[in-house]
């Protein structure tokens, strides 16, 4: 999660640690020339989203719901670690109810259109596979960088006719077909109009996005040794630091940091 470090109430202002990589919309999309994202750091993204998700959804006493889920709301640091953002809409499932059941009724539905759970937005029933769907919405745009209206249209049509990889982001030009298709397959799962037909997120999705996050980790070291140059080795020590910050939710500021805190304001 983007670390909360103050708020001032005069002013209505929260202060958040500065993520200066932007958010994930923008890498996926290209927005202002940012290059594209290596289809390594789309699984590891994945796979530390999915932690985050699953750390909110197993809160105590009370569960808490996102409710908006989307690129622009998963923000990148300078090593490219992803957090969750904007918890404006998050809901904090009531202890009695989390207890007993799944899901509960609202009143009103909030959230993005397109990420909403189809269920949520027709019945007022809220629950942590509520999350689960918008997460296999933004998994499919993570592999084909497609806006997400007819997304997994889109991506079923390319499974049936033979042809998902040219479903895939073509600015990526080594995807691994078989995995990628594994991993749209469970974003396709995830997504599922029905919310009892979507997986559960700790036994069946999380452990899949860490062996894929294994397999980015295994190309990348297997690409950096074949060449050891000095530039190589250098760039495996930023990488590395990269991959094994999955687990870190949040830090203060500065304890992993050679530089300066930076800061932004959230009015």
């Amino acid at each position: 999660m983007v670390l909360l470090l103050g708020a001032c109430p005069e002013y209505g202002c929260l202060i958040y640690e500065f993520m200066n990589r932007g958010n994930l919309e923008e890498h996926l999309f290209r927005k202002e020339g940012v290059p594209p994202l290596s289809w390594q750091l789309r699984f590891k993204i994945a796979a530390e989203i999915g932690i985050a998700l699953l750390f909110l959804h197993q809160t105590k006493p009370e569960p808490i719901v996102h409710r908006d889920l989307k690129p622009a709301n998963i923000l990148l640091d300078r090593n490219f670690v992803s957090k969750i953002s904007d918890v404006g809409l998050a809901r904090l499932v009531p202890p009695k109810i989390a207890d007993t059941v799944t899901q509960f009724r609202m009143t009103s539905t909030a959230g993005t259109f397109c990420y909403i759970d189809p269920e949520y937005q027709q019945t007022g029933m809220l629950g942590v596979k509520s999350d689960v769907y918008s997460l296999g919405i933004m998994f499919l745009q993570i592999i084909t960088a497609k806006p997400a209206m007819g997304i997994t249209h889109i991506v079923e049509q390319a499974i049936e006719n033979g042809n998902f990889e040219d479903a895939l982001d073509p600015d990526i030009h080594d995807w691994p077909v078989e995995e990628a298709l594994c991993f749209a397959k469970l974003a396709l799962k995830c997504s599922e109009l029905r919310r009892r037909d979507r997986p559960d997120l700790g036994k069946v999705v999380l452990p899949e996005l860490k062996r894929l996050r294994a397999l980015a980790e295994e190309s990348i070291h297997h690409t950096l040794i074949s060449v050891p140059t000095s530039a190589q080795r250098s760039s495996h020590r930023q990488v590395t630091l990269n991959l094994e910050s999955h687990d870190r939710v949040s830090s203060p500021p500065g304890l992993f940091d050679s530089h300066p805190t930076e800061y932004h304001f959230d009015s």
